[in-house]
């Protein structure tokens, strides 16, 4: 067995903190990638990322702030002022772990010094730990790391059980990273990940197999893609200048989106997140294995929630449904699911990702037997396709989906083959801290500070804040769900790590000096609560930034003139 240190990854981790270029940053992690023997490398990818469980798997840490503080009590002896200090000097909560160890610890770290595999195989076995005395178990897992880590060592090891690496390493870097390494394209280091949707097992294969490896990859059943993306678009005019014409327009339901694995009477359904929800949903999986439609296969679609006359329910009706473990008969009998399907992915033995659209669409017809179909239209001029989103609407939904003709389907890629046209314009963002209300508010975490994901530096940056959009029972449930995501907090404000998704409504995209992000929402207010998208789901300062320039294809923009 390898001894390669912990020690290691987190000076990586320091390294690339401290490093901006895009060139520098890849060589430092083919670098790495290239010391590690063979059993480090899918660990050692995973814990750089901070995602020691992959995405489709069901196992997740659940370690909380208050857990990993519990421990760190132990190993330090620090006044209430000392705390409140370094809090306010540490960026995040692995910072924070840092300077408290630092300045605090009541002993040296115990030897012998952490390796890379025992760090992961101990992250892995918090993630199996579950049922009676599982905390206080854990709680001894977590302590046999932190003892033994360094200062340094502490702050990754927090940082990686709280998927907050802050050091720009995206999923894109790290593929180029793992193709410079193995000296194999880019491309084909890419395609793989969306095939497998894993970053060590393509790390793995592309290290040790290379080229031949990877081009053996393929769809696998019962193993989630990562869903392909869509951007916003303001109107349709825009969407047929975009597409010249060849496009489908399809209803876009306010519901969740799911993926279904099917052979013969095996059926699984995962979630958006690559989350299963098969056991949730059962009347579902009754529909799909009655359907009569192909024997394999991969089909996408959306699940909404309805009422007794088959008419769409708020969002949040359907999460209660995935929430759901016990009692799912009656969940299912009290809240109906209706499926929607859109895409196939893979029917009968042939991956599909790289047919057309269209293709795509022919072969779901065929594939899908007696399921339902989305909405959908081919149309020849602006107006059909205007009337089309206009019975959208008025049919309950929350707008149109618009698709080109010809596109491949690109897992996990938010790419310009496919726009989203709502009603009202719409972001989901990510809380990062939130404001002790007063008033009516007072004792309630209730001012939220809302932020986008920057591609990137894989920083969430702030672009406003909102009381609106909550009932008083929200708002006591946001807030004890923000307090254990709390690393700091003082005047007033409680800093949260960002894994609370929301979508909010707006009025516009205005430019702002206030905001690290360069940019303020108007009028936002939170429209629900998004627990089926991950922090990494969240719309960007890249889209952000174009829905601004966009606004100024309708509406004047004044310049500034020297001395004003």
């Amino acid at each position: 067995m390898s001894d390669m240190s912990f020690a290691r990854l987190a000076d990586l981790g320091e390294q690339l903190e401290h490093t901006t270029k895009r060139h520098e940053i890849v060589n430092l992690l083919a670098q790495f990638l290239q010391d590690l023997v063979p059993e480090e490398i899918a660990p050692a990818v995973r814990l750089t990322i901070g995602q020691v469980i992959p995405e489709w798997d069901e196992r997740a840490l659940n370690v909380s702030w208050a857990a990993v503080m519990a421990v760190l009590d132990q190993l330090t002896s620090a006044a209430p002022d000392l705390r409140e200090q370094l809090s306010a000097q540490a960026v995040d909560g692995g910072e924070f772990v840092r300077l408290l160890l630092e300045q605090a610890r009541s002993e040296s770290p115990n030897p012998p010094p952490l390796t890379i595999l025992e760090v992961f195989r101990t992250l892995q076995e918090i993630s199996e730990t579950s049922g009676a005395g599982s905390r206080t178990r854990k709680a001894a897992l977590l302590q046999t790391l932190f003892q033994r880590a360094t200062p340094v060592e502490a702050k990754y090891l927090a940082k990686v059980i709280f998927q907050e690496m802050r050091h720009g390493v995206n999923e894109g870097l790290m593929l180029e990273g793992i193709a410079q390494a193995a000296g194999v394209r880019s491309a084909l280091v890419r395609r793989a990940n969306q095939l497998w949707g894993d970053l060590g097992e393509v790390a793995f294969v592309a290290l040790t197999q290379g080229k031949d490896g990877l081009e053996k990859g393929s769809v696998r059943l019962f193993r989630p893609l990562k869903p392909m993306l869509a951007q916003t678009a303001e109107d349709l005019d825009e969407a047929f200048e975009h597409f010249d014409g060849s496009l489908a327009l399809e209803y876009k339901l306010d519901g969740a989106r799911v993926q279904i694995h099917r052979r013969g009477d095996q059926v699984r359904i995962y979630s958006r997140s690559l989350t299963d929800v098969t056991d949730s949903l059962p009347d579902v999986v009754a529909e799909v294995q009655g359907s009569q439609g192909a024997a394999e296969c991969i089909l996408e679609g959306e699940a909404i929630a309805v009422d007794g006359h088959g008419r769409p329910l708020p969002f949040q009706h359907l999460m209660r449904r995935f929430r759901r473990k016990h009692d799912v008969m009656v969940s299912a009998d009290e809240t109906p699911v209706q499926l929607h399907l859109f895409d196939a992915l893979y029917v009968d033995g042939r991956p599909l990702i790289d047919a057309p659209y269209q293709e795509r669409w022919s072969a779901l017809e065929k594939g899908a037997g007696s399921l339902n179909l989305v909405r959908r239209l081919v149309p020849r001029t602006l107006e059909e396709g205007n009337a089309f989103a206009e019975e959208a609407f008025l049919a309950g939904h929350e707008g149109v989906m618009i698709k080109d003709l010809g596109s491949t389907y690109t897992p996990g890629v938010r790419g310009q083959s496919w726009l989203k046209l709502k009603h009202v314009m719409s972001l989901d963002l990510v809380i990062v801290a939130a404001d002790w209300g007063y008033g009516r508010r007072h004792g309630w975490l209730s001012n939220y500070h809302l932020a986008v994901l920057d591609e990137e530096t894989g920083d969430y940056l702030a672009v406003g804040k909102t009381f609106k959009g909550l009932t008083d029972e929200e708002f006591q449930a946001m807030t004890a769900r923000l307090l254990t995501l709390e690393f700091s907090r003082g005047r007033g404000t409680v800093l949260v790590l960002p894994q609370t998704v929301v979508e909010v409504l707006f009025n516009e995209v205005q430019a702002s000096s206030q905001y690290k992000s360069g940019f303020a929402l108007r009028f936002a207010r939170i429209a629900r609560l998004r627990d089926d998208k991950a922090s990494s789901d969240a719309d960007t300062l890249q889209t952000l930034r174009r829905l601004y320039e966009r606004q100024f294809q309708h509406k004047g923009q004044l310049t500034q003139s020297n001395g004003s």
